[in-house]
């Protein structure tokens, strides 16, 4: 087995470096880098606004990293009457580590979905407050339509950027296929959708779709089938730990 991780850095490279700890052959292509967001000098006007019982989501490692350095930097601090979630424990227990206050977080899972499900969020306990969510550039909005409908007022903080890095595609998937490359680690739908649309068509068919593609969710493997793969294995969740327990069942 040869893996492709395409997962950002730092992450990334920390998932190769302990693929080849274990004595796998990994490779570190990183399909997207980050950039401090648009929104992060209006984060503590952003919190100042927010009354006991509101509510603050973090969606990605990123948000709390760029939002934390950004209140520092600032000489602010995290609010202590407000309510925290995060879309599942990696990102729960890097956002503890931030303020050390309680952080809610589903135990299996690490999507909106399984984030919803949670009784602290139904519309009962929720109804009539105000929700700050920390993420990235765009993303779904099926977290902020939700809440909504359960009669919360969402507002958004940009926290960080999402932009693309740049390949050759004909020359990139040569030297992948060159490499042995077999087993693909994927961890966004944004990153699934760019490695297909970067990889040209001789390349995907000949190898790319061939090849076992590990994901974090059902909705990415729903997606990469609709997309032409067949070999499709899905981790329990986004962090590096359950990539490695997925890609030993490869």
């Amino acid at each position: 087995m040869t893996i492709l991780v395409t997962r950002p850095s730092p992450s990334g490279e920390q998932l190769v470096a302990r693929l080849r700890t274990l004595g796998r052959v990994a490779y570190h292509s990183p399909l997207i880098e980050f950039a401090p967001g648009n929104d992060l000098p209006q984060l503590p006007a952003m919190l100042a606004t927010l009354a006991p019982k509101d509510l603050i989501f973090v969606l990605s490692q990123h948000a709390v990293k760029y939002a934390d350095r950004a209140l520092h930097e600032q000489g602010q601090h995290w609010p202590d009457f407000v309510s925290y979630y995060a879309i599942g424990r990696t990102t729960g227990l890097l956002m503890h580590r931030a303020n050390s206050l309680p952080i809610i977080y589903p135990q299996d899972g690490e999507t909106s979905e399984t984030l919803l499900t949670l009784s602290a969020l139904q519309t009962s306990a929720i109804s009539g407050h105000n929700a700050l969510i920390l993420r990235g550039n765009g993303g779904r909005e099926l977290l902020a339509d939700t809440l909504r409908e359960r009669g919360v007022n969402v507002s958004y903080c940009e926290c960080y950027r999402r932009s693309p890095l740049y390949y050759d595609g004909s020359e990139q998937s040569s030297s992948w296929q060159r490499a042995g490359i077999n087993t693909l680690v994927v961890t966004s739908g944004e990153m699934l959708q760019q490695l297909y649309t970067l990889v040209p068509d001789y390349y995907r068919t000949t190898w790319l779709l061939g090849c076992t593609l590990v994901v974090v969710s059902e909705r990415l493997a729903t997606l990469a089938r609709q997309l032409g793969w067949q070999s499709i294995r899905v981790a329990e969740n986004a962090d590096n730990d359950a990539l490695i327990r997925a890609l030993k069942t490869v």
